[in-house]
């Protein structure tokens, strides 16, 4: 479910999930396949996220949440695999590279510039990635019937009789990003063009795309508002489909403790007219929120979790010591933050 707190590429059970990266995300961020989709909802655009993880689950701190966010989804995968000490080890040499003033020390803004840095370095690899995939014209630009082609098949237009016409819904609704994504209205796709298609969190005249998306995923009554029961039911159907999510305590009537939160932050926050529902204005405050920082946010946090002086600064004995919140192990996916030779 998508979190106000941090709606990327994706959705909250919390208060306080951070989920929009990289971002997702981690996002988030929709990844679109070669291949012919086989499920509309995932072409669902992400709020402006550092992580496709909730930074809370039933009721506990999710680590994956802060994983992700400082080292980018990939590489976390990649740490999950390693030994505690390599795993602090590779940490060790990505706080010297965070310190970029050499003091010895880690203050928030390095954090918070080493997070946008990753959440960055996604987003540019994940384009440069799907613009290969796809071939580009020898213009460098990609037109949309490439496009519809090697994503479901056939360049045919999804009428019926026609063997797109199952995909339809889904191709219309890659047809309105793409439109809204073409800039100059020429029909083809720049690389940078592309890169608001894939990622419409990210550019400031896509967020009516993500917003739409959003909607029609909730809105099960077509009313043209996500009701309460809508916004409950799109977070519980989620937890359904964690097989390793646990519920957490749970109230009298035996509904989870984060369901409870999550009405009331619907309720008290959310719904600002207090109409139960939400409308568009409402649901782009809440899943991409003006006056939040998810990169600020989770620096922050990382900082109040790790630094036991409390003088406002870390050390690298402070950040190893507490690697676990910012890296995996197999006990607890970097890698490619201590190989490539992109300057941070």
């Amino acid at each position: 479910m998508i979190s106000p707190i941090i709606f990327l590429q994706m959705r909250s059970k919390q208060a306080m999930k951070f989920n929009i990266f990289i971002l997702v995300v981690f996002t988030i961020s929709t990844v679109y396949c070669s291949a012919i989709p086989t499920n509309e909802k995932k072409h669902r655009s992400h709020e402006k996220s550092l992580s496709d993880e909730d930074h809370n689950t039933g009721g506990h701190h999710n680590p994956d949440y802060d994983h992700d966010a400082f080292l980018g989804h990939d590489e976390a995968e990649t740490f999950d695999q390693l030994s505690p000490e390599e795993s602090k080890a590779r940490l060790a040499i990505i706080v010297d590279k965070i310190d970029k003033n050499k003091d010895g020390v880690i203050v928030e803004q390095e954090l918070k510039d080493w997070i946008q840095y990753v959440q960055r370095r996604y987003i540019v690899t994940d384009t440069e990635r799907m613009w290969k995939d796809h071939e580009p014209e020898y213009d460098d630009t990609l037109n949309w019937e490439s496009y519809q082609k090697r994503t479901f098949g056939y360049s045919d237009e999804p009428k019926e009789g026609s063997p797109t016409f199952e995909y339809k819904d889904m191709i219309e609704r890659d047809l309105r990003r793409w439109q809204k994504a073409d800039h100059n209205s020429d029909g083809k796709l720049s690389k940078e063009e592309f890169q608001d298609f894939l990622h419409p969190e990210e550019a400031e005249h896509m967020r009516d795309i993500v917003v739409m998306e959003t909607l029609e995923d909730i809105d099960k009554d077509g009313d043209g508002h996500i009701s309460l029961q809508e916004y409950i039911d799109d977070i519980w159907g989620d937890d359904e489909d964690d097989e390793d999510d646990e519920e957490g305590e749970t109230d009298k009537d035996g509904e989870p403790e984060w369901v409870k939160t999550e009405r009331e932050q619907f309720t008290n926050y959310r719904d600002k007219d207090h109409d139960g529902k939400l409308n568009k204005q409402e649901i782009k405050e809440w899943i991409i929120p003006e006056d939040y920082d998810h990169s600020s946010a989770e620096a922050a946090h990382l900082v109040r979790q790790t630094d036991e002086n409390r003088d406002g600064k870390l050390t690298k004995e402070e950040i190893l010591e507490k690697y676990d919140l910012f890296v995996g192990s197999q006990a607890t996916d970097f890698g490619e933050a201590l190989t490539k030779h992109d300057e941070f």
